[in-house]
């Protein structure tokens, strides 16, 4: 894309606002930030992450996230852990390539010795040695409806998880606690499933086709101008799958010459979106607005590589909530730090539409700022809506553009008509348009869930990550070990939950994350937490030093804080 072009496609207004302050906080052992009134007085070198704000005027309401360090002891631990794991690894292929031990690895076959090979022992060394001792805490196969319940179909493995059998019984009643079902649409009855089985009726299962060619059915112009209005933007996109909403679309919006400033803990498609537009890409610390800002202003003042040409364009790549941390994006900073250097803003809402803001319409609506302030707002379908698929959301320039540009546009086959229509229904129950208040008890019922299932996390002694407002509730385990014995000894006591570990975290950070739902009863929520706190003593996982929230630093003096 041309410089011009990308000027008619985005537009960066001049900042409105100063940003004060450098210097990022610290409030000891645990990070507890109130950002809507603190002043920026503490720093120490080597934090992990920065939670400072540069101008907490920008700010509506209480900005809370917690991240406790990990304790010194545990990371030792951890480390000796993996580094044991290890040493038995190289031991068994060691093993297994005098045949010493059964190999169940693909492997070349004698006669391809002289070809290029096709799978990399010392690359899979992870898979192989690691990560197959507790496979069998993933890819579980469910045969129910995945809402606050499911049914789990019952397997068992002979060879050390390397192949599973099916014992034909199943695992009733299951509590979720891990799919992306924020606001309880995924589920076989009710308005949603009626609609959709009346457009399957009349529509079909399935197009055939791209939008460009014969796939364009009127329910996807209501579907993108539905999604418009509720967005708050000229014109919206509708694709047909979530990931490619962003790996496809990037490429699209910036090539060579521009510079891509991406949040280094960005989703997959994020990244892969960002690298296949050719773009420079350039990564600042998590949430780190001093980070953002410096990168911005090299950017400015040095230009290119080698020529120092100007940059054609300058994209902020950054997320609504992050799914592995559970916090939520400093929205009212990057936007004044975009609006300052005239940079243009992505922001990927796919966790955060929905869930957040007291109208479910994401991040921008949970902090009260302008959607015109967001360049580029997208997001998927597939956790609060409960279907698949993903949109663009902008000027109408912009997606005219893409619609000629955008290769999962182009390309992609149109989103099945049964799907569009689950959406149509979801959003306009959360819109209210339907007559009703379901929508708004709903995310009432998740803000409600979020807060009291965090807030009893914290009191049992649990290291947890995250906004307080954030569903998304990662809960820290640490040791490679108890990745998979926490998976199994939750699903003992009937809760179903997602066990996550190195290379998908920080080798350190190995963590369960716990997904709240809307369609979760405090019956429920109470049963779940039992078995955590169970597992938790088993398995000694209630690492948290912290007695109580500490206070805001806005009105205290660095001698009270350091005395407290």
């Amino acid at each position: 894309m041309t410089e011009s072009s990308s000027t008619k496609l985005l537009n960066g207004d001049a900042c409105r606002r100063t940003l004060n302050g450098k210097n990022a906080s610290k409030n000891g052992y645990v990070k507890n930030h109130c950002l809507f009134q603190q002043s920026q007085k503490y720093s120490r070198s080597g934090e992990k992450k920065q939670n400072a704000t540069h101008n907490p005027s920008l700010y509506k309401k209480p900005y809370v996230e917690y991240f406790e360090e990990t304790p010194l002891l545990v990371a030792v631990l951890t480390y000796m852990g993996y580094g044991i794991l290890t040493v038995f690894g190289y031991l068994r292929d060691f093993l297994r390539h005098w045949n010493i031990e059964k190999c169940h690895v693909a492997r070349e076959r004698d006669e391809q010795k002289d070809f290029v090979p096709l799978y990399q022992d010392f690359e899979n060394f992870y898979t192989r040695n690691l990560y197959m001792r507790i496979r069998d805490n993933w890819n579980r196969p469910i045969c129910s409806v995945p809402g606050a319940k499911m049914d789990l179909v019952e397997r068992v493995t002979h060879n050390y998880n390397w192949t599973f059998d099916h014992t034909g019984k199943v695992v009733k009643d299951v509590i979720n606690m891990g799919s992306y079902n924020y606001l309880g649409f995924a589920e076989n009855t009710g308005p949603c499933a009626d609609a959709a089985i009346e457009v399957t009726q009349k529509y079909g299962g399935g197009v055939g086709s791209t939008r460009c060619e014969m796939g364009n059915l009127d329910i996807h112009e209501e579907l993108e101008e539905l999604v418009a209005r509720f967005l708050g933007v000229e014109s919206s996109m509708a694709f047909g799958m979530g990931f490619a909403t962003n790996s496809m679309n990037i490429p699209a919006l910036t090539g060579k010459g521009c510079l891509i400033l991406s949040d280094e803990l960005n989703h997959a498609s994020l990244v892969l979106g960002a690298r296949l537009s050719g773009s420079t890409i350039r990564v600042f610390k998590h949430n780190n607005m001093q980070s953002l800002e410096k990168l911005l202003r090299d950017a400015i003042v040095h230009g290119q590589p080698r020529t120092h040409r100007p940059w054609k364009k300058i994209l902020i790549v950054v997320e609504g909530i992050y799914s592995m941390e559970g916090s939520i994006v400093r929205l009212p900073e990057v936007v004044a730090l975009k609006k300052r250097y005239k940079a243009y803003l992505y922001l990927d809402e796919a966790h955060s539409i929905g869930a957040l803001g007291p109208n479910g319409r994401g991040v921008v609506d949970y902090f009260g700022l302008d959607p015109k302030d967001v360049d580029i707002m997208m997001g998927t379908f597939t956790k609060s809506f409960g279907a698949a698929g993903g949109y663009i959301g902008g000027k109408k320039e912009l997606i005219d553009y893409l619609r000629s540009h955008s290769h999962s546009a182009v390309y992609a086959t149109s989103m099945p008509p049964p799907v569009a229509q689950q959406i149509i229904t979801s959003m306009t129950t959360i819109m209210g348009e339907d007559g009703t208040t379901l929508g708004a008890d709903r995310l009432k019922q998740l803000s409600e869930n979020t807060n009291y299932f965090r807030r009893r996390l914290r009191e049992m002694g649990f290291i947890i990550y995250g906004n307080d407002d954030s569903p998304v509730v990662p809960l820290m385990l640490y040791m490679p070990a108890k990745i998979g014995a926490f998976g199994r000894e939750m699903l003992k006591r009937n809760i179903g939950t997602v066990v996550v570990g190195f290379p998908a975290t920080p080798i350190i950070e190995s963590r369960a994350r716990f997904c709240v739902s809307a369609a979760h009863t405090r019956e429920m929520l109470d049963t779940a937490l039992e078995a955590i706190s169970e597992v938790g003593d088993l398995l000694q996982l209630k690492y948290s030093r912290r007695e109580r929230p500490l206070p805001s630093l806005g009105w205290m003096s660095e001698e009270s804080l350091l005395q407290d």
